[in-house]
């Protein structure tokens, strides 16, 4: 899962990026140069995997990983006329706009004044402004490829083309207009930006750190998450930054001392996962415990796939087994012994949690 972060200069964009991934990007500021595009990961805290991995007492655990993209800055007016705006961001399977929340006289917002609402609305102009180029470009294309060689393939295209530039050019983003399976794959492409999930990611000062979850209606946020392909969180960056730099029990401390339940990469990946539709699954041999993310709905053997693309074509079958069953019962010998491992065939749909053992032959 790739997460494409981005937003005005000096929202704490990169601070957060840092904070997530354990990287060391330098933070805009005055004075810096060039503003550079950052890439980092970060591995996907699951208090699941690590009980698993302490119970089948292998020698790792091996997070699922999400990398972070963090895009320069973006000002007014860029999403139209910038390429680089497009190429950064255009691979990513979600967006993530870091908003700023927090008052700071030392560090003035570009647009002079601070207005989470604002900037979100701001923002989305861009997104849509810069989808609207792409789309304009495409259609001229193949208007005149038309004029050539009439084709009803190009002719299916630049009839959804032109619905893609009509709702822009009223302002709709695309993840708010309903695509047949057929559509959306014909679009998936362009790689349009609006089409894209987004995580409005509303960055606090440190006095509303030990309130997050009211701090989007605060800001005037509340109604956002009920778009669709829209999801929103809080997180103070500057906070979880100082957290960052902490051992484990100085930092839980401190979180404590904060009002904090859980550190500002959980909030965000788990926002993240909902967005996406992921849920997560284990598998372990006797090296390792890993984790592994797949969108709800996959079947087991597809889920295979993910592991190894030969245990998907050599398919058996999937024992399956709950993981707070398999932590209940203390192996997968009891497990199976008491009817709580279950035998799954290919068209089975994965739940979050479920530890499988891929049977297949190759």
């Amino acid at each position: 899962m790739k997460i494409g972060l981005f937003g005005f200069p000096l929202t704490g964009k990169t601070t957060l990026f840092n904070t997530l991934t354990g990287a060391h990007a330098a933070v805009a500021g005055f004075g810096h140069g060039k503003p550079e595009t950052h890439l980092g990961v970060a591995h996907v805290p699951d208090e699941r995997l690590d009980r698993l991995a302490a119970l089948l007492k292998v020698k790792k655990a091996v997070h699922a990983t999400v990398e972070y993209v963090d895009q320069a800055g973006v000002e007014k007016g860029e999403g139209q006329k910038s390429e680089a705006f497009l190429v950064d961001l255009k691979l990513a399977d979600a967006l993530a706009h870091v908003v700023r929340a927090f008052e700071d006289a030392n560090v003035p917002h570009s647009e002079g004044s601070i207005d989470a609402r604002r900037d979100v609305e701001t923002m989305e102009i861009e997104l849509i402004l810069a989808d609207h180029t792409v789309a304009t470009r495409r259609a001229e294309r193949l208007e005149l490829s038309l004029r050539k060689a009439p084709r009803d393939e190009d002719r299916k295209e630049l009839d959804l083309i032109h619905r893609c530039v009509e709702a822009l050019e009223r302002e709709t983003p695309l993840r708010a207009v309903h695509f047949s399976e057929e559509e959306a794959r014909r679009l998936r492409g362009f790689t349009f930006l609006t089409a894209k999930p987004l995580l409005v990611v509303l960055n606090v000062g440190e006095g509303d750190a030990a309130a997050l979850d009211s701090a989007p209606a605060r800001a005037g946020l509340e109604d956002l998450a009920r778009k669709p392909g829209i999801a929103v969180c809080a997180a103070s960056a500057k906070i979880e930054s100082e957290i960052a730099q902490l051992d484990p029990a100085d930092a839980r401390a401190f979180m404590d001392e904060m009002g904090l339940r859980q550190p500002a990469l959980e909030r965000i990946i788990h926002s993240s996962y909902d967005l996406l539709g992921l849920l997560s699954f284990f598998t372990f041999n006797e090296q390792e415990c890993r984790a592994w993310a797949i969108h709800t709905g996959t079947s087991a053997h597809h889920a295979a796939g993910t592991v190894h693309t030969d245990i998907e074509r050599g398919f058996i079958r999937a024992e399956v087994v709950n993981w707070k069953d398999l932590l209940d019962e203390g192996s997968m010998a009891h497990a199976r012994e008491h009817g709580r491992l279950k035998l799954e065939g290919k068209d089975y749909v994965v739940q979050d949690g479920d530890v499988i053992h891929f049977r297949f032959n190759v």
